[in-house]
């Protein structure tokens, strides 16, 4: 529980990393997603310190409890970020999990710095490998997705994360796993993000191309997502990712929205603990 300093500045400020830190054995890096922090993450850190194993959980800049700059949210920022995490806690061996905008945070760290220290990888309901639909991208999302994400934004960030949080979670159909308290507490946490980093993060997870980074992964690899994922569709992401992936494992949760971790804690929590041992 404290804070890293990056290798960043924005004019005489440092940029400082909010982590938590539980157990002990070998590491697990969990990487929320958009909009929320680590706190997205607690059922899966009680389960997987309790399974042996040691867990750190830490906010990307511009959320959370993190510094909140205006500027550096690019992936490959943001994965330089996650490197200096790991260095400054001198971590070895470790096991990287991303979800959703995490999921690129994992392939571009890869891409860049290899698996050399990496042992697994597991990318749950993630933007990987290319969201945007392109011609050499058929069957995609059209750029107009994330331009009225921005607008929605822009024009009241309030508003936009209320509904988001519940489509989030596919709240009209799962209610009776998730309660309405738990989706507010979502929104707090995402009204808690900077403005700008919540702006800036729609075109880093809609744009970026993660293809070439799927290329690096040399290393076991797991991918969960749920079936009825209407964020990041399975047939956009989930399948590609798995297709691209050499012996990439895949487990498709039944019924799972994108918010696997509040509405499918039980069943998230087997697939990842079963590939981890």
């Amino acid at each position: 529980m404290g804070y890293i300093k990056t290798n960043f500045k924005e004019n005489s400020n440092s940029i400082n990393l909010y982590y938590e830190d539980y157990g002990s054995g070998q590491p697990i890096v969990l990487i929320h997603g958009w909009p929320l922090s680590h706190r997205m993450w607690d059922n899966q850190i009680e389960a997987l310190v309790n399974s042996g194993f040691r867990v750190i959980a830490y906010d990307r800049r511009g959320f959370g409890q993190s510094s909140k700059p205006f500027k550096g949210y690019d992936y490959n920022t943001m994965a330089c970020d996650l490197k200096d995490l790991i260095d400054q806690l001198e971590l070895k061996n470790i096991i990287l999990a991303g979800f959703s905008m995490g999921g690129g945070e994992v392939a571009r760290y890869i891409g860049r710095y290899g698996t050399q220290n990496v042992s697994k990888a597991i990318l749950i309901s993630a933007v990987t490998p290319f969201l945007k639909e392109t011609k050499d991208n058929p069957d995609a999302v059209d750029s107009s997705v994330f331009d009225g994400m921005k607008d929605g934004i822009t024009k009241d960030r309030a508003g936009f994360f209320e509904e988001f949080g519940k489509n989030f979670v596919n709240f009209d159909k799962l209610n009776e796993r998730i309660s309405s308290a738990q989706v507010h507490l979502n929104w707090n946490i995402a009204m808690n993000a900077s403005r700008k980093a919540t702006l800036d993060c729609v075109d880093a997870f809609g744009l970026t191309d993660f293809r070439e980074d799927l290329k690096a992964f040399d290393i076991p690899t797991k991918i969960i997502h749920g079936n009825n994922d209407g964020i990041v569709p399975f047939e956009v992401s989930g399948k590609k990712a798995h297709e691209a992936i050499p012996n990439a494992e895949l487990s498709l949760i039944e019924n799972g929205p994108h918010g696997l971790s509040f509405t499918h804690p039980n069943e998230l929590n087997e697939a990842i603990i079963e590939f981890l041992k």
